[in-house]
């Protein structure tokens, strides 16, 4: 019994498949796709092996080229969104006991926060407006 080529494709695109799988390369899930491509020319339009081969390799190649950058690209991008400790830095609070280098306590984000100045020889009084500038722990720098 001989196997006809789309069904060697198929077997070929479930094997890098499952390789994406195993190895997180989106490489291969774009080999996969152009797999699937050439047992379509096979499957369909009945092409010879080289056309099979071609259109393997222009599918796999077009995909690398146009999807690897805008991958690449959203990869180096830093989220828009702040959270966590993150989204806090930046923020004003209220001071609700005197801070100074030492310590003392924070209204912020509706919460109640230790904190400490940043500049050891500036102290906050009870009311006063203060920026954050960083999170240490459960402590928020101020200034």
């Amino acid at each position: 019994m001989e196997i006809d080529a789309w069904v060697w494709w198929l077997i070929g695109a479930a094997a890098l498949g499952i390789g994406l799988v195993v190895t997180a390369m989106p490489e291969l899930g774009m080999l996969a796709v152009g797999a699937v491509a050439a047992a379509v020319v096979a499957g369909i339009f009945g092409g010879d092996a080289v056309i099979q081969v071609i259109a393997f390799v222009v599918i796999s190649t077009a995909l690398i080229a146009v999807v690897r950058p805008i991958a690449n690209r959203h990869r180096a991008q830093r989220p828009q969104l702040a959270t966590g400790i993150d989204a806090l830095k930046g923020k004003q609070a209220v001071v609700l006991e005197r801070v100074d280098a030492s310590g003392g306590r924070i209204k912020l984000a509706g919460e109640v926060w230790s904190a400490r100045s940043l500049d050891t020889e500036r102290a906050y009084e009870v009311g006063q407006e203060v920026d954050v500038v960083d999170i240490e722990g459960a402590t928020a720098i101020v200034m």
